[in-house]
């Protein structure tokens, strides 16, 4: 049974269990319509308890559903059921209330959920709103500015918020069933609050809607769901319930139809997967509490501080005082600039920094459970890491390295133990970053593949294996990318309108301003790099900006000219007269042209990443582009645009 009933006393308890995460799916919710009907047919029943087995209450609607017609019963008919009911309903709730589960909650005529418990409508985040009355009843609970941080900016309170906001009635500690059947025992009889949705509701002052929206606008960067679901809501505390009602539900439609909702949906199922692979799930990852980082600069401080963030033990390696003080001081930095910003919660902070040890020289590695090098990318240099590593290391610690090209089997060449051995690549800044490119080698053991995914989820990243080949998945699609992009300057196409073109698609910036951002010489010298090998590497445009000593943002100039002190893009007639003997005649290109083709690259290098094994699934590659390269979420990745477009 998905439904499950029982009876205590006058109090029947209605349990879902719709494993596992207890979705609001068909069949679901058909046993909560017919329950409604029967127990209030049965004399004997006074009130219901609603629950939802296991560690949760429910995780909203079964998003499985929305890629077919709308299938009666509708949430809203349930919702308004239950509210409707002729003896009181009590939503007992423990760990999450989500979506179509809060809603639902919405609907009872009481709420009690234990202190831990978390309530949030997160459904903008799938390019959709609340359907089910959730922009409605919830302002009418909790009132109008408190609702608008639920419903259009993803707050989420916890129990103990939740009771000081009226979202619960009362909290109770666990066992969870027994108290709420208490708590229904001591209403029954006692006049009931009106429902939710007959609450009277005040509206604020005009003032909170315009700060509202031009806040919620501007945090949706294009996104469509958030600024509509304030204005359902808006709409309803102006014009009625019915009215809001009926405007939330011709919205959730009407976007749930949309290519935004089927990319956002694809990505979550994506994310969903990817923490879990089918062939590592019975197998228990290591042990991990202490890890080493072998290199204190940008990228290994930021590692450290992705570590510390996770509650691990960290053992920062450097080679002389001076390394030890700059790598101090960065992550000291980082540590205040999360405090100031509110993105480190006072239990962290406190043990953030007494967590952190950094030493000189290798001899605290043999203490560590994982030890991941973040040094140069030079294989010499690399080697040499790994060398002292196999010397110190106990022969169970799992030894990684954050390599972003360098084929990880040349690295770990002579080392003791290979099969403990393998590629963790991380992104800059790696605190921030969600990417996890994990790396394996022929030899790598799958339970220390399995700990890479598990530390991935400790970490709160997105875990994504490559095979071995020359920048892994993200690197490989970005030379690509940047590639087609020269290649259109050469065509004649404007430097700006190619930057221009992809910030309308959703990239936070053109991939020039992006090697402006990045610095052109990390391609200039990895194209170097293949030209001392023999390779055939033609000039780029890049080249002979680099050549001319024009390497982006840093030296105040690269494909475009930068103030002291000014991030932003100005026109370089400079860089136009140095790309020009690789330029043909200009020629305007429609903006939607342009991302077509940069488009098609990109899905094409990702279909021989698929064709090879690099990659194990198209969503894969998506997954890697969004988190790791800027790709727009609300597009879904440059696969999902190549399978709509029926290129696939």
């Amino acid at each position: 049974m998905t439904v499950n009933l029982e009876i205590d006393g006058e109090i029947a308890i209605v349990t879902i269990e719709n494993p596992p995460v207890n979705a609001l799916s068909g069949v679901v919710r058909e046993h909560l319509l017919a329950l409604a009907d029967a127990l209030d047919g049965d004399p004997n029943v006074r009130a219901v308890v609603l629950t939802g087995a296991g560690k949760l209450f429910v995780a909203g609607a079964d998003i499985a559903e929305f890629d077919r017609p709308p299938e009666p019963p509708f949430l809203p008919d349930v919702v308004a059921r239950i509210e409707a009911a002729a003896k009181p309903w009590i939503a007992a709730i423990r760990g999450a209330a989500l979506g179509g589960g809060l809603e639902v909650a919405l609907g009872c005529r009481f709420r009690v959920a234990t202190a831990g418990a978390r309530f949030a409508l997160p459904e903008i985040n799938l390019g959709i709103i609340q359907g089910a009355g959730g922009t409605q009843r919830l302002p009418r609970i909790v009132g109008v500015a408190e609702a608008i941080r639920i419903v259009a900016e993803n707050h989420s309170p916890n129990g103990k918020e939740a009771l000081r906001l009226g979202l619960v009635d009362a909290l109770v500690d666990e066992p969870l069933v027994p108290g709420a059947v208490a708590f229904a025992q001591a209403v029954v009889g006692q006049a009931l609050p009106p429902a939710s949705r007959e609450r009277v509701v005040s509206a604020p002052a005009a003032n909170v809607w315009t700060e509202a929206e031009a806040r919620i606008t501007a945090g949706a960067r294009g996104a469509a769901a958030p600024p509509q679901a304030l204005q359902a809501l808006k709409h309803g505390i102006e014009h009625g319930v019915e009215a809001g009602l009926a405007l939330e539900r011709s919205t959730f439609l009407a976007l749930r139809a949309t290519e935004e909702a089927a990319a956002l949906r694809h990505l979550f199922f994506a994310e969903r997967a990817a923490l879990r692979p089918g062939d590592l799930r019975a197998l228990s990852p290591r042990p991990i509490e202490t890890v080493g980082v072998v290199g204190g600069g940008t990228m290994g401080s930021g590692i450290a501080a992705a570590l510390l963030n996770a509650g691990l033990s960290v053992v920062l390696i450097e080679q002389d005082e001076a390394s030890v003080l700059r790598a101090r001081s960065i992550l000291a930095g980082l540590y205040e600039s999360s405090r100031r910003r509110g993105l480190m919660s006072d239990e962290v902070a406190s043990g953030w920094m007494a967590r952190l040890e950094t030493i000189i020289g290798y001899g605290a590695a043999g203490r560590c459970d994982l030890v991941i090098e973040a040094v140069f990318e030079e294989l010499a240099v690399k080697r040499s890491v790994f060398a002292e590593l196999g010397r110190v290391c106990r022969p169970d610690t799992i030894l990684a390295t954050n390599t972003s090209y360098i084929d990880p089997r040349l690295i770990a060449d002579g080392l003791p133990g290979p099969e403990r051995f393998l590629g963790l690549h991380f992104f800059s800044p790696a605190q921030v970053m969600k990417l996890l490119e994990i790396v394996p080698t022929p030899d790598t053991a799958p339970d220390v593949l399995a700990t890479g995914y598990d530390l991935a989820r400790r970490l709160g990243k997105v875990p994504v294996r490559s095979g071995i080949c020359d920048g892994f998945i993200g690197n490989r699609i970005l030379r690509r990318y940047r590639a087609e992009a020269e290649a259109l300057v050469c065509g004649g196409v404007d430097i700006a309108a190619v930057d221009a073109a992809m910030r309308a698609f959703g990239f936070a910036m053109g991939p020039f301003e992006m090697q402006d951002m990045a610095g052109l010489d990390i391609a200039y010298l990895y194209r170097e790099a293949a030209r001392a090998r023999g390779m055939p590497v033609p000039d780029m445009p890049g080249d002979l900006l680099v050549r001319a000593g024009r390497k982006g943002q840093k030296t105040g100039g690269g494909w475009y000219d930068y103030a002291a002190g000014d991030r932003r893009p100005k026109t370089s007639m400079d860089a136009q007269r140095i790309v020009a003997p690789l330029v043909g005649a200009k020629k305007e290109m429609a903006g939607e042209a342009i991302v077509s083709r940069l488009m098609a690259t990109m899905a094409e290098e990702g279909h021989a990443i698929l064709t090879e094994g690099i990659a194990l699934a198209a969503a894969d590659i998506d997954l890697v582009e969004v988190h790791g390269y800027g790709f727009p979420r609300k597009r879904g990745g440059p696969m999902f645009q190549a399978g709509r477009l029926g290129k696939t």
